[in-house]
């Protein structure tokens, strides 16, 4: 046995057994069932309780937001199944060792410092969400719209509780995360089904035509809000997990799963979360507009707070608040699995418990500042943006490495650290882009794919060139 293979097992063995750094043996594989829990509870959960009111803020109309969300969680579901869950079965290592392989160690500790961070931040803004249910009973003032820091040190307390219990669940592993999200996610997606109905009963909704005129031809956006038209919900809907999918981040969850067939079942959380609770909490927070206290923010000029715990709380009393806290972790909890998994390939020899644990702490202290979650369509715009284009990088050599004439996992059988390849080729697709967006005020979720396919293109084109001259 190699020097090379026995620090491997030494890692392994320190790390806990989550197989960062080897294919998952077929013993330890898992059937869909682990799966369509986990991907009902992720994505029936505290972020929706966000984005539904969110696309209200932006003004959405009826055909928008029904139709646009049909196709673009469709959209979302083919990325999972046909890349995301097909490339996972067939090497069976995380996002994080695959990219090793590819771009070298030094570029790789970049883009998983980049990953976990922005995963933290992510987590962070579910333990937001909790916080504004748990704060209920405390009579906590709650986060503005506009809020950036924390309002209080209530807030500041509820925050770090709930950031150390969903940090502690992470930190157990794969198999604490699947068992708390089978267990949480049906509580949560009656909660959602509970609030829709009541909502619609406290609008008067009777027919289709009333569900219908809701939201009608769509009005102004908020203060502070861009306009939402339909092409901003479908590309919006596609690319709310795009660092997950085309980015290739659930190659760390799929690589457990018996079959790429496993993939549709991220249609549980695109259909139940990303449709019916994305809609079902935009119809509370149609109850608060109509409110007297959101109608003085409106008159003065300002958008109406978006606090989930309050809305859910309105509508189904105790069990409101249960469900926004359990939505809040569902979310949290394989968010931080996810954060913790890229800091260890950053620090390998560290257990995944400590490694959890320093993802939970980051997502906390993010947590107590609201703007991540106030502003979370903006921010999941970018986050996509950033990260996808690396998946285009494993995409395009799994498909195409045998037509561009360039070798698989080139930087591992080189022996080399740092590929230029790589970072080029994101570097140009990023840096053209986030220009093209910026300079011409383009909705940032319209310029990932072609900045993906771009990436993917030239770092095929830029592999054949390096290897060529060596």
């Amino acid at each position: 046995m190699s020097q090379y293979n026995i620090e491997e097992e030494i890692i392994e063995e320190i790390a806990g057994g989550e197989f960062e750094r080897e294919p998952v043996p077929t013993s330890k594989l898992k059937g869909w069932k682990s799966f369509l829990g986990m991907y009902a509870g992720e994505h029936a959960a505290g972020t929706e309780f966000m984005i539904g009111p969110l696309f209200l803020t932006a003004g959405v109309s009826a055909f928008d937001l029904i139709i646009g969300l049909l196709l673009g969680n469709l959209l979302a579901v083919l990325s999972w199944r046909y890349l995301t869950a097909k490339i996972a079965v067939k090497n069976r290592l995380t996002l994080y060792y695959q990219l090793e392989k590819i771009c070298g160690k030094n570029l790789v500790v970049g883009y998983n410092l980049a990953n976990g961070i922005l995963f933290c931040f992510l987590a962070g803004a579910m333990i937001t969400v909790s916080a504004t249910a748990v704060g209920i009973p405390f009579n906590m003032e709650m986060p503005k719209l506009t809020d950036t820091l924390p309002n209080g040190p209530t807030w500041i307390i509820i925050v770090i509780c709930i950031g150390a219990v969903i940090s502690l669940i992470a930190s157990k592993g794969y198999d604490t995360v699947s068992k708390a999200a089978n267990w949480m996610s049906p509580v949560i997606v009656l909660a959602f089904v509970a609030c829709g109905f009541v909502a619609l009963n406290q609008l008067g909704v009777g027919s289709f035509k009333d569900f219908w005129n809701i939201w009608g031809e769509g009005s102004e956006p908020f203060p502070g809000q861009i306009k939402f038209t339909f092409w901003h919900v479908v590309i919006w809907s596609w690319f709310a997990n795009a660092a997950m999918h085309i980015g290739m981040s659930d190659l760390s969850v799929f690589r457990f799963a018996k079959k790429s067939s496993t993939g549709w079942t991220t249609a549980a959380g695109m259909y139940v979360g990303h449709y019916m609770a994305w809609i079902a909490a935009a119809l509370l927070y149609a109850v608060y507009l109509k409110s007297p206290e959101a109608q003085a923010f409106l008159s003065n000029g300002e958008a109406p707070p978006v606090a989930p715990g309050p809305l859910a709380h309105n509508a189904i009393g105790v069990f409101g608040i249960i469900a926004v806290v359990l939505a809040g972790w569902t979310t949290a909890n394989p968010t931080i699995y996810r954060a913790g998994l890229a800091f260890q390939a950053i620090i390998p020899k560290i257990s995944t418990f400590w490694v959890t644990i320093i993802a939970g702490a980051i997502a906390t202290i993010a947590g107590l500042f609201p703007a991540f979650a106030m502003k979370l369509l903006g921010f999941v715009a970018l986050y996509g943006f950033i990260l996808a284009p690396f998946g285009a990088v494993i995409v395009f050599e799994h498909f195409y490495h045998t037509k561009a004439g360039i070798e698989k996992n080139y930087a591992e059988k080189a022996g080399i650290k740092f590929n230029k390849a790589v970072f080029l080729a994101w570097v140009v697709s990023f840096g053209l882009f986030y220009f093209i967006s910026i300079q011409f005020n383009v909705f940032l979720s319209f310029v990932t794919l072609p900045a993906w396919v771009l990436c993917g293109i030239l770092f095929l084109v830029f592999s054949k060139q390096l290897q060529k001259n060596k």
